[in-house]
């Protein structure tokens, strides 16, 4: 495989939009370059692989302080895709994608620099085409966030990025001022605001339900679970065909409410994280 970096977000948009949609786990990577496209990650950088015929195989960008986001690729291309990376981008903090990938991308840096690699984060991909009912009504209901709340929105994602383990927890206020200017950020009020919900733009028909966050009093309440229905309905109303999501494997709660409303899980997702000798 031959590897192409570029900072062209458009020459990358234009060779790998058509690889991005043939599989629900490179639905990450389409966003992300959904928001590139809009303005957002000034510097971003691109990366796409070749096979012999000249066909994309593999695709992946980084918007810093973000980590590498990967397709997937096996452990045969994953040490000429770091050389070539490095070249570029020397201080790569750290991957995130699919878990082979994620874990052969990591394994082969770690033979490249000598440093060491750490999994900081292991989640699963669900999606669903159709909303069962919560088994149980929780009350109030979904709403668009109000700007007014932009301080609320802001701790929120603070908590649930620091909860997760997110990389770059430190972009909370960006994350939710862009979520904001879009419309894609939800909140499920009982009497006042008690969970929020992100949904992204859709990419051939997948639209991304994230991040859904309760705090922790107002949890066991049946919020989180009716929000993720009520938001995945509205996006296949609104004509898409899929909906996905991402669960913490070491949660079991979500795992299971989100199941509870018909997703159904796909595969793994990992990040690992680069620590340089």
């Amino acid at each position: 495989m031959r590897f192409v970096l570029t900072r062209d977000p458009r020459e990358f948009h234009t060779r790998v939009s058509g690889f991005l949609e043939q599989r629900i786990e490179r639905n990450v990577i389409s966003t992300v370059l959904l928001n590139i496209l809009d303005g957002r990650h000034p510097h971003a950088l691109f990366v796409y692989g070749l096979d012999d015929e000249g066909e994309v195989s593999f695709a992946g960008l980084r918007t810093p302080p973000w980590f590498l986001l990967a397709s997937e690729i096996d452990g045969d291309h994953a040490g000429e895709l770091v050389r070539t990376w490095l070249a570029e981008d020397p201080e790569l903090p750290g991957v995130d994608g699919v878990t082979t990938s994620a874990r052969a991308i990591a394994a082969a840096w770690a033979e490249h620099t000598g440093g060491a690699t750490s999994c900081r984060m292991q989640e699963a991909i669900h999606w669903l085409d159709q909303v069962e009912d919560p088994p149980h009504q929780a009350a109030g209901e979904l709403r668009p966030a109000d700007r007014a709340e932009r301080q609320l929105l802001v701790d929120w994602m603070r908590a649930f990025n620091y909860e997760a383990g997110v990389s770059a927890a430190d972009q909370a206020e960006a994350m939710v001022d862009a979520r904001l200017d879009h419309g894609r950020l939800l909140v499920w009020e009982d009497r006042q605001p008690v969970s929020m919900i992100g949904i992204n733009p859709p990419v051939a028909g997948v639209v991304r339900i994230g991040p859904v966050y309760t705090p922790a009093e107002f949890r066991r309440r049946g919020y989180a679970g009716n929000a993720v229905a009520d938001a995945s309905r509205r996006a296949l109303g609104a004509g898409a065909t899929r909906c996905m999501l991402f669960t913490d494997l070491t949660n079991p709660t979500s795992n299971k409410i989100y199941a509870e409303v018909g997703y159904q899980r796909s595969g793994g997702w990992e990040e690992h994280v680069f620590a340089v000798p």
